[in-house]
């Protein structure tokens, strides 16, 4: 029987490296490779033209890696199931290879739609796996097990080339004007493999010396964090290729320091994957609270007045408003204070995790679903299970930028403010003010709300609720379907994994269903 024709759908997986369904195309008589630039994604409300530049970016390096390997890569705007149908009519590819994807309600309706077609065409979709997610997972005893399975195992490598037998044109890739999208502003992390490659390679030798200590302060955390999380979410690296990567970094460093860093390194990365099962598990959980009993908590309390000044770093708090401000300028801020700036729109300013989640994910060039809903929740206390933390913005001030220099970095009102009211500068008088040139309520705000109260107004809310019976039935419940358990794996860099290759990629169960920053 002579060998068909392959389709090769790339989605947030733009790397040659490690790419199963590349892999599995190789044993075709030919195969193509495909983007879709999908209107859902650009119409969902929470894409933003910098993620899509960021694709763009990716995508002309893998078009160019591809050309070498003899694979057209095509760039197609459109619905998935029409731009498949029309390549289909066109090009007769009898299979279509892909990556699982654990995504938004958009991507996941998408590809139940995808799967429909294809069976109706007799199109054989095979999807394979690419993290640590679980389809249709019952539980999650032994899921530890499972991930370290799955990370060891061999990485996906290309033998050679292709040899296409169609002569394809391929226009230029679409612009963001093109694309009825506006120009973004930020500056943004450098798109693509090669990028990503070198960041894994920096990290793992020289700057992830300081990690453990580097990841709390906006200040340190720029240049001690790994980076890799825009990576991990365009999928310009594979979380196995970080993992094992990360493994031999631990086992042949001389250095105990970086070692040690590591370590804490790579504990994490489980971590990610853990969240983004919960979205795999349970998908509502980007519409509604895990905790059932916290329906109605904030949704009929929410303040348009105060989302807004959240939103636009102009609180009156200079850690907060440094904070929005930096992330709304790069696209990128360390865990600590993102952290921080959900738990002050939930517990100060009793926002609702929906609407101020939305906006952090077009502002996150990393926004990873999984991850960002869960820690949306986690960090506003809707989860039932994890510890409320609320963080005083006053405290992180001074705790995370004890010099000033990122406040003063992000916030020039504040500029000339002396060190010890930079925190707190509604607490200047009016001579410190002048001398600062800055008079607050004019040039910077008063705070929008009173710290204490507000939060102890939260603190009464939130441990109240979670007294009651109907809390604690709740809890057990989101603990049996989304709680963590004991890996009982040995600790990092004492595993051995596999080292060569695999000779063909294993065949995974059909299915219908597909898939910031925790880990930055």
């Amino acid at each position: 029987m002579p060998k068909q024709r392959a389709l090769v759908w790339f989605k947030r997986d733009l790397r040659i490296h490690d790419h199963a369904a590349l892999v599995a195309a190789q044993a075709h008589r030919d195969a193509l490779a495909l983007f879709i630039i999908e209107p859902e994604w650009l119409q969902s409300p929470e894409c933003d033209a910098s993620h899509v530049d960021f694709a763009l970016g990716c995508l002309a390096e893998l078009r160019a890696a591809l050309a070498g390997l003899g694979m057209p890569l095509l760039v197609r705007v459109g619905s998935a199931v029409p731009v498949l149908a029309q390549l289909h009519q066109e090009l007769g590819y009898s299979h279509l290879f892909s990556h699982e994807e654990t995504g938004p309600g958009w991507s996941y309706t998408r590809d139940v739609q995808v799967a429909a077609w294809c069976r109706a065409h007799q199109i054989a979709w095979q999807e394979f796996t690419q993290t640590g997610v679980v389809r249709r997972l019952h539980n999650r005893s032994g899921w530890a097990q499972r991930w370290q399975a799955r990370m060891d195992a061999p990485l996906h490598l290309l033998h050679g080339g292709f040899t296409p037998a169609l002569t394809l044109d391929q226009p230029d890739l679409p612009t963001l004007a093109s694309l009825g999208l506006a120009a973004h502003g930020k500056s943004l992390q450098a798109a693509g493999e090669k990028a990503a490659r070198h960041m894994l390679k920096t990290f793992l030798q020289v700057r992830g010396m300081d990690y453990r200590k580097a990841l709390s302060s906006p200040l340190s955390a720029e240049d001690g964090c790994s980076r890799l999380s825009p990576h991990l979410a365009f999928g310009t690296l594979s979380m196995r290729t970080v993992h094992q990567a990360t493994e031999v970094a631990i086992a042949n460093t001389p250095e105990r320091a970086l070692a040690y860093a590591l370590r804490g390194f790579s504990g994490r990365l489980r971590w990610h994957c853990h969240f983004m099962q919960k979205l795999e598990d349970e998908p509502g959980i980007e519409f509604h609270n895990f905790a059932r009993v916290c329906n109605g908590l904030r949704e009929n309390h929410f303040n348009d007045d105060h989302f807004a000044a959240w939103c636009e770093g102009r609180t009156g708090y200079p850690m907060v408003d440094a904070c929005m401000r930096s992330l709304s300028a790069t696209g990128w801020l360390n865990f600590r204070m993102r952290a921080m700036l959900v738990s002050f729109a939930s517990y100060h300013l009793w926002l609702h995790w929906r609407q101020t989640g939305m906006f952090l994910a077009r502002q996150f060039l990393d926004y990873e679903p999984g991850i960002h809903w869960s820690q949306m929740q986690m960090q506003s206390g809707t989860t039932g299970i994890n510890t409320l933390r609320m963080y005083s913005p006053t405290k992180q001030a001074q705790d995370q930028d004890p010099q000033g220099l990122f406040i003063r970095r992000w916030v020039p009102e504040l500029t000339r403010v002396p060190l010890p009211y930079l925190a707190e500068p509604w607490k200047m008088d009016v001579s410190v003010q002048r001398m600062a040139s800055c008079t607050v309520g004019v040039d910077y705000p008063f705070p929008i709300v009173d710290d204490k109260l507000a939060m102890k107004a939260a603190k009464d809310r939130m441990y109240g609720l979670r007294k009651t019976a109907e809390a604690r039935q709740d809890a057990s419940g989101v603990q049996a379907r989304h709680g963590s358990r004991k890996s009982g794996l040995p600790p990092s860099g004492q595993r051995r994994m596999a080292t060569t290759p695999a000779k063909r990629p294993a065949k995974p169960a059909a299915s219908a269903s597909p898939q910031g920053d925790l880990f930055n």
